[in-house]
């Protein structure tokens, strides 16, 4: 599970990003609402962590713009603010839920754990575009009805593909996503186009018709139709 924590406030940000690692939680920071924009259109997040009192770009305005963009990832709001006008606005706006600042971990981690809980619940298991179908919760690929088998990187590509429709994703991101803090761009540069190749040979997709190839961006998986 991936979280998002925007906060202005740096012991804040590597208090809550430390205890989120020690629960075997990945996370990123962002100081303002500009750059917790550009992560959250970048990277697929598990659930964000939104302070509302943000520089550049209000948490408020974030989420708004978030949720106009069809994007439904859980969001916990983080905020000093108490009032109840505070929290009707926000929740009203499309958070999820509502933590007033000063809290304590545990509190914290059990609303984390109910939003990713309540998420995943009520998430679609299975991801389709074209002929192929992944299920996440069985790790089942099938093309046309027929499974295919294909090893862990090559679904954790296809997956964060698919997460990803009709939206290109860069070659940085996706390497981050599959090999994480282990890739070496210097030495491992030609890895997922390796990999990226045998996934198209075993979806039948050699001529790169579904998963696309984006010269000097990345790839993209598009709908038949789109």
């Amino acid at each position: 599970m991936r979280i998002l924590i925007v906060d202005d406030e740096p012991d804040l940000l590597e208090q809550i990003s430390q205890v989120l690692q020690e629960q075997k939680y990945e996370s990123d920071t962002a100081p303002d609402g500009e750059d917790a924009l550009d992560r959250i259109f970048e990277i697929p997040y598990d659930l964000i962590l939104l302070d509302i009192m943000l520089p550049k770009i209000d948490g408020m305005s974030v989420l708004r713009e978030i949720r106009q963009a069809g994007i439904k990832t859980p969001v916990l709001m983080l905020t000093a603010k108490g009032k109840v006008e505070d929290r009707i606005k926000g929740l009203d706006r499309g958070a999820d839920d509502y933590l007033a600042k000063p809290f304590s971990v545990a509190e914290l981690l059990a609303r984390i754990r109910a939003l990713l809980r309540r998420s995943t619940e009520n998430a679609v298991p299975n991801l389709e575009a074209g002929e192929i179908s992944l299920n996440t919760v069985t790790r089942e690929v099938k093309v046309d009805e027929a499974t295919v088998g294909l090893t862990p990187k090559e679904f954790s590509i296809l997956e964060f593909l698919l997460y990803n429709k009709n939206r290109a994703v860069s070659r940085f991101s996706l390497a981050e996503h599959v090999w994480g803090e282990d890739f070496d761009p210097f030495t491992m540069s030609n890895y997922i186009d390796v990999h990226v190749k045998n996934l198209r040979k075993k979806i039948g997709d050699g001529h790169g018709e579904l998963v696309k190839t984006l010269r000097g961006v990345g790839y993209i998986i598009k709908d038949v139709d789109s």
